[in-house]
C-alpha cells in the first residue's frame, strides 16, 4: 500500500511527554491524532494506559482509542489495518495524520508489514512463562493445538521454549506461526509512504527516570487500584492479555494480597523504566526517526514545517 499524503509520526520513551506535544502538532498542522498504543485500544482501561484526557481529546480528533474491550483479541494485524483506515479518513478531510504512541512493533507493523521478522514482546513472553509455571506445558500446548495445529503438531508438549514462541506470535499478530513462516516468504506487506515526517523525543536517563517515577505516583493517587477493580467486577478476569500489561498486572498482585502498596510502586516504576529501555532500543534502530530534546517546542516545530513544505513541493497532494 503507497501513501501520497502527508503523514507525521511521534515517537518516544513512555512518560516522555508524547501527549502535549502531540496537541500542539496538531493545532498547528492541521493533524488527527492516531494512537500507536497496543493499550489505549482498551475501553474502561485509562488511567494505567495514561490516556489523553476527555479535555484534550476534545482539542484534536483521536482515533484508535477506546475501540474494543478488555477481553477482545486486538494485535498488530488488527492495528494495520485500523490505521490504514482512519488515515484515508483523515486524509479525506484534507488533515494530517499524526501517528504517536510507544508501541514500536506497531509501527514496525505498518511501515514494513507483519512478517519481516520474528515479532516478540516482553510482556507477552513473561506472561506465557508465569503461566508454563503454574498450568504446565501441557495445558499450554493443548491451548496451542486450538489456534495452531501445524505448530502444535511438530513441537513437543515438553519443548516450553517452542510453545511460548508459538503462542507470543499468535497474541502479537493475530496469525498461527506456521502463516507467520510461510509470509516470511513471500513479499512483505508493509505500508509505503510518499511524505512521512518522523519526530522522537528523547531526554537525559535521570531525568525520564524521574518523569517515570513521578508518573508511577500519580497513577497510584488518580484511582488505578479503583480502576482494577472496577474492571474486575465488569467480569475481565486476571488471566486476559490486556490485564497482564504494566500496570495492571502490578496493582492486580496488590488487589489479590500478594504484594504490598510499597512494592506494588516500586516494582512498577522498576518495570516501566525497563520498558522504556526497551523502547528507546526500538525505535533507535530506525533512520528515518528525526531526534529531539524534549523541550525543543520550537525546533520542532520548525523541523516539521520545513519537511512538509519540501512535501507539499515534490508531490501532487495538496491540503485543504
Amino acid at each position: 500500500m503507497t501513501i501520497d499524503k502527508p503523514v507525521l509520526i511521534l515517537v518516544g520513551p513512555t512518560a516522555i511527554g508524547k501527549t502535549e506535544l502531540s496537541l500542539g502538532l496538531a493545532n498547528e498542522f492541521n493533524c488527527e491524532i492516531v494512537s500507536v498504543d497496543s493499550m489505549q485500544v482498551y475501553r474502561y482501561m485509562d488511567i494505567g494506559t495514561a490516556k489523553a484526557t476527555v479535555a484534550e481529546r476534545q482539542m484534536a480528533a483521536h482515533h484508535l482509542i477506546d475501540i474494543v474491550d478488555p477481553d477482545d483479541e486486538y494485535n498488530a494485524a488488527r492495528f494495520v489495518d485500523d490505521c490504514r483506515a482512519a488515515m484515508s479518513s483523515i486524509h479525506s478531510r484534507g488533515a494530517i495524520p499524526l501517528l504517536t504512541g510507544g508501541t514500536g512493533l506497531y509501527l514496525q507493523a505498518l511501515r514494513r508489514g507483519l512478517f519481516p521478522s520474528a515479532p516478540t514482546d516482553i510482556n507477552i513472553r513473561e506472561n506465557l512463562r508465569d503461566r508454563i509455571a503454574q498450568e504446565g506445558s501441557t495445558a499450554l500446548h493443548d491451548e496451542l493445538a486450538r489456534i495452531d495445529q501445524l505448530s502444535a503438531a511438530r513441537i513437543h508438549p515438553n519443548d516450553t521454549t517452542r510453545i511460548i514462541r508459538a503462542l507470543e506470535v499468535f497474541q502479537i499478530t493475530g496469525m498461527p506461526m506456521a502463516e507467520h513462516l510461510r509470509r516470511q516468504q513471500s513479499a512483505e506487506d508493509g505500508t509505503r509512504f510518499e511524505c512521512l515526517v518522523a519526530v522522537g523525543l528523547t531526554c537525559d536517563r535521570e531525568t525520564l527516570y524521574q518523569r517515570i517515577n513521578l508518573r508511577t505516583v500519580q497513577l497510584l493517587e488518580e484511582g488505578l487500584e479503583k480502576e482494577v477493580r472496577g474492571l474486575l467486577r465488569r467480569g475481565f478476569g486476571p488471566e486476559l492479555k490486556s490485564m497482564q500489561s504494566i500496570g495492571y498486572r502490578h496493582m492486580l498482585n496488590y488487589v489479590d494480597g500478594r504484594w504490598s502498596l510499597d512494592k506494588c510502586r516500586e516494582v512498577l516504576a522498576r518495570d516501566t523504566r525497563r520498558y522504556a529501555k526497551r523502547q528507546y532500543t526500538w525505535f533507535g534502530r530506525d533512520r528515518s526517526i528525526c531526534w529531539f530534546n524534549r523541550g525543543d517546542a520550537s525546533k520542532i516545530f520548525a523541523y516539521v514545517e520545513r519537511k512538509l513544505s519540501l512535501c507539499k513541493f515534490n508531490s501532487a497532494w495538496k491540503l485543504l
